[in-house]
């Protein structure tokens, strides 16, 4: 019997670079230079691999929705050249405060809440316990422990910075890695441990 598992990963400063602020151009996404690499190790691993992000810039009026299509177009490119797959992009443009009205709404799908993980979860057939949720901000490791995913932080994108504050946190990672490519090869570690 196979038993689908799950890594939910944020997206900027996780999987691509994150020091030009909102990214709403194609020609401003790059993933950094292990990201397929990673996410190719995750599908030999077996696992189903989601992106979870809070695009606030939509409802900021930075950029649109159809704008956002286009740099998840290029993402999308970037991994499928390589053969890293992706099962499904999930994303939140509305927050409380937004400057557009249509997005101003305090919705369950923004991080930390678990809105994006249900959705997944009514759509894909996985086994929680089994997955891990990957990100370098507080909002994702909260998102991890709420929906009761195993929680790993990374140095990169905004990582250290969220370090810094780890006390102040409701919760704590329960692991902490430098990049995307070590977290994977840490959950690849702890695959074969759980199943020797």
């Amino acid at each position: 019997m196979i038993i689908n598992k799950a890594v939910f990963l944020d997206r900027d400063g996780t999987i691509n670079h994150d020091e030009k602020g909102y990214i709403s151009k194609p020609e401003d996404f790059n993933l950094y230079d292990y990201s397929t690499k990673s996410i190719c190790l995750l599908n030999q691993l077996g696992y189903k691999v989601f992106i979870v992000s809070n695009q606030s810039g939509i409802g900021r009026g930075y950029f649109t929705e159809q704008d956002l299509d286009k740099v998840h177009q290029k993402m999308m490119a970037l991994f499928a050249k390589d053969n890293a797959m992706i099962e499904k992009t999930y994303y939140c443009p509305y927050f409380k405060d937004a400057v557009l009205p249509e997005y101003r709404q305090n919705l369950e799908m923004r991080k930390p809440e678990i809105g994006m993980f249900k959705q997944a979860q009514k759509e894909y057939d996985f086994r929680i316990k089994s997955s891990f949720m990957i990100g370098d901000k507080p909002d994702d490791i909260i998102f991890g422990k709420r929906a009761g995913l195993t929680s790993i932080l990374l140095m990169t994108g905004n990582g250290m910075d969220s370090l810094a504050t780890l006390d102040e946190w409701e919760t704590k990672p329960d692991y902490v890695a430098e990049n995307l490519l070590t977290a994977c090869q840490l959950i690849e570690y702890l695959d074969k441990k759980n199943n020797a």
